[in-house]
């Protein structure tokens, strides 16, 4: 069953007689209501570029009502196409749910923490849950998200299989849905485009191994998280497309696939057991995320292979940027999906939704390959972080 994501419809109780609310609204009017509305707290100054993202009304038509409004003394002018409210207009604040599989993670962590600030620039409240634990933890939190009466929800759980019945329980109540990594059936898709990421990193491996191994590769270890579903696999999927696109040699190398569960620790002991049994000879391995990466070259490392082998991770995040800068490291890189980002776009996606206006099915996040050619110029600042903060402790 398709979802529609357009805001429920409340009934309210009538001011005037049934006849009368049955007549069109003035669309002029409603516009410059959408405009007085626009203004977020006392004093707030905005462009006329701040009216267009925060109401959808084309830039010619919200200049000609705003000059209107100044012209009439419901607004201010403030310098050049600036203007301030001189009414005050009441608004309700939306309330947003938002699922989230926690702050375990530096990618988790950049996520929430983006959403929370976005939600909170935006006006609106937000009925944060942690859905991480287990499957039944989020489904049990998407039933109080509906319990609680919110407008939208963000989706951010990790379970997969358990997204269509998540969604159905939004469906029914007639909710619409953001959905953040993991796709849900009827919601809107904010994420990454997994196997255009991996094309990315496959394709700078495959120049790797041509310049320093003059080609040559006889194993592919793929890491992948098994649990998190067939669209975050391909992040892998992608990688050895594209290491076998930029090298076609590889088609004879042994390939070998593991479940590193999406963290260091489980990695590093599966690779680590593998490793054991396996001849010394020059190993690709293409990891789903930075942890995996990290943990596969701790198990190389230990069994002293670390010279033979090169490492390809995805999100760079901040524990891989510092590894990239450690001289000697096999991680080659990774590709960045810049997670920090993500609240800002969401909650532009959940503002469009809310006031009724058409967004797309799917919104994908951009990616960037980092490098240590290019970490310090994308990013400049972890040059101020305590480096400990960035490695990873194995129990």
């Amino acid at each position: 069953m398709a979802q529609s994501n357009t805001p429920r419809q409340r009934r309210a109780k009538p001011a005037v007689s049934q006849s009368e609310t049955a007549l069109p609204g003035v669309q002029a009017v409603e516009r410059a209501c959408r405009l007085l509305k626009c203004f977020r707290q006392d004093d707030e100054v905005l462009r006329l570029r701040d009216f267009v993202e925060r109401t959808g009304i084309h830039k010619a038509t919200a200049s000609r009502l705003l000059r209107t409004l100044a012209r009439e003394g419901l607004l201010e002018g403030v310098g050049d196409a600036r203007f301030r409210s001189a009414v005050r207009v009441p608004t309700r604040r939306h309330r947003i749910g938002f699922a989230t599989r926690g702050v375990d993670t530096p990618f988790s962590k950049a996520v929430t923490e983006g959403v929370q600030r976005a939600a909170a620039e935006g006006g609106m409240e937000l009925v944060t849950v942690s859905s991480h634990r287990s499957p039944r933890t989020a489904l049990r939190n998407a039933e109080a998200l509906v319990r609680e009466g919110v407008d939208l929800v963000i989706e951010f759980q990790s379970h997969e299989r358990l997204a269509p019945v998540i969604a159905s329980r939004f469906v029914e109540a007639g909710i619409p849905v953001i959905a953040i990594e993991i796709p849900h059936p009827g919601a809107t898709f904010f994420g990454a485009n997994n196997y255009q990421a991996g094309l990315i990193g496959g394709r700078a491996m495959g120049r790797w191994v041509k310049e320093n191994w003059k080609g040559e590769a006889a194993s592919i270890l793929l890491i992948e998280e098994e649990v998190a579903g067939p669209l975050v696999k391909l992040r892998v999927s992608g990688m050895l497309a594209g290491l076998r696109e930029t090298l076609p040699s590889v088609e004879q190398a042994e390939i070998t696939e593991i479940d590193g569960g999406g963290s260091l620790e489980k990695t590093l002991e599966v690779v680590r057991r593998r490793l054991r049994h396996a001849p010394p000879r020059r190993a690709v391995v293409l990891a789903g995320n930075d942890r995996m990466a990290l943990g596969a070259i701790r198990a190389f490392e230990e069994s002293g292979r670390a010279h033979g082998c090169a490492v390809m991770g995805q999100n760079a995040t901040l524990e891989a940027r510092f590894e990239m800068r450690r001289k000697g490291t096999p991680l080659v890189g990774s590709v960045a999906y810049f997670p920090e980002r993500y609240g800002d776009e969401v909650i532009r996606l959940a503002q469009a939704i809310l006031a009724g206006r058409p967004v797309p099915p799917a919104v994908f996040a951009k990616h960037e390959l980092i490098t240590k050619a290019n970490v310090d110029r994308v990013y400049p600042l972890d040059r101020v972080m305590p480096q400990f903060l960035a490695t990873p402790l194995i129990g």
